[in-house]
């Protein structure tokens, strides 16, 4: 049985300059939950957006929001258990292959 695992998404309301044609952080985050709710169900995993410029009062989002208003990250970024898995137009691939190696199963059809 899988462990459970949370998915982080880091951004903004506003793009950013290089991702004009690309969907923004908030619709990332939604598009994420629907396919990854698809491909696996909504069980052992939790989501949680996280927006850069007023995160919440928990040190660990504020200084990953920082890392990202310091350029360290093209947004939005998402985080499987605090581990980079995408930034700036995540792939799916990337992220099924580490629920895959976290022993997610993929739903009977």
């Amino acid at each position: 049985m899988a462990e459970t695992v949370e998915i982080t998404v880091y951004g903004a309301e506003q793009l950013c300059a290089s991702c004009v044609n690309l969907p923004s952080s908030k619709e990332t985050y939604e598009w994420l939950q629907a396919a990854i709710g698809r491909k696996y169900g909504k069980d052992q995993i939790e989501y949680t957006y996280i927006d850069i410029f007023s995160p919440p009062e928990n040190e660990k989002h504020q200084a990953f929001a920082q890392r990202v208003l310091n350029d360290e990250f093209f947004y939005p970024v998402v985080l499987v258990n605090d581990e980079v898995v995408g930034e700036g137009n995540p792939k799916l691939k990337s992220i099924y292959r580490i629920l895959d190696e976290k022993g997610f199963k993929e739903l009977k059809k």
